[in-house]
């Protein structure tokens, strides 16, 4: 049975999506499979940050779209522009008393009267609000993809992807990650990760951090695969 979301322009259907995402990596099976490119397609813009597990899946499926596409079938699903309406969910149309009071409410309103200083004051709070809102988004962000590789084939790579991730910095978030065979029974860690371009230098993060100790005990060096802004 195909799986169904509904309104993912909508906090509630990027919700829905979020909770699906919570102990999934893919839409549908264990690989990147057309699923996911249905439900991409069907997101209008990058999630926020806020929803963390769309936000983990969009960037990796976006980094995989850029480098090698996606291939597999995937199990079927379906994408509706909004959700079913329930019986409960039906408005019962405003009585007359109601609608005669909000009428006289709305006389009470004085448009052009004197404005008082708290309302000076509130309305120049709202304006640095905004201002200082827009000087945020302003600071952009990118999604990275890291390819880590170990010493040798003896590298235990749990624990190397264990260092990786304690890294924390201000601006920086981990995402998925999986492990790619590169020869003589070595692997690499690729891992996607994304940085708040104000707060993380990619190439200070594996200068300061990723290859010095106690790290590069595990971590012989890092390239940056792909680097694309959000």
């Amino acid at each position: 049975m195909a799986v169904t979301f509904y309104d993912l322009t909508s906090a509630a259907g990027l919700k829905k999506l979020d909770d699906f995402l919570l102990s999934r990596s893919y839409i549908s099976g264990y690989q990147a499979s057309k699923d996911d490119l249905t439900v991409y397609s069907a997101l209008s813009s990058a999630p926020s940050a806020e929803h963390v597990n769309v936000y983990r899946w969009y960037t990796h499926i976006d980094a995989l779209l850029r480098i090698s596409g996606v291939e597999a079938e995937g199990c079927g699903v379906v994408v509706k522009g909004s959700a079913p309406i329930t019986e409960e969910a039906i408005a019962t149309p405003p009585s007359a008393e109601t609608k005669a009071a909000e009428d006289d409410d709305d006389d009470d309103v004085d448009l052009f009267g004197e404005e008082t200083e708290e309302e000076k004051k509130a309305a120049e709070e709202r304006a640095a609000t905004v201002k200082a809102a827009s000087k945020k988004k302003e600071s952009g962000k990118s999604s990275v993809l890291l390819d880590v590789k170990p010493w040798d084939d003896e590298t235990d790579m749990k624990k190397l992807e264990e260092a990786v991730r304690s890294v924390e910095m201000e601006g920086l978030l981990w995402g998925a990650s999986k492990l790619v065979p590169v020869g003589y029974g070595i692997k690499k860690l690729t891992i996607m990760l994304t940085i708040v371009d104000d707060l993380v230098s990619v190439d200070t993060l594996i200068e300061e951090r990723l290859t010095t100790e106690p790290i590069n005990e595990y971590v012989q060096s890092c390239d940056i695969v792909a680097f694309n802004k959000i």
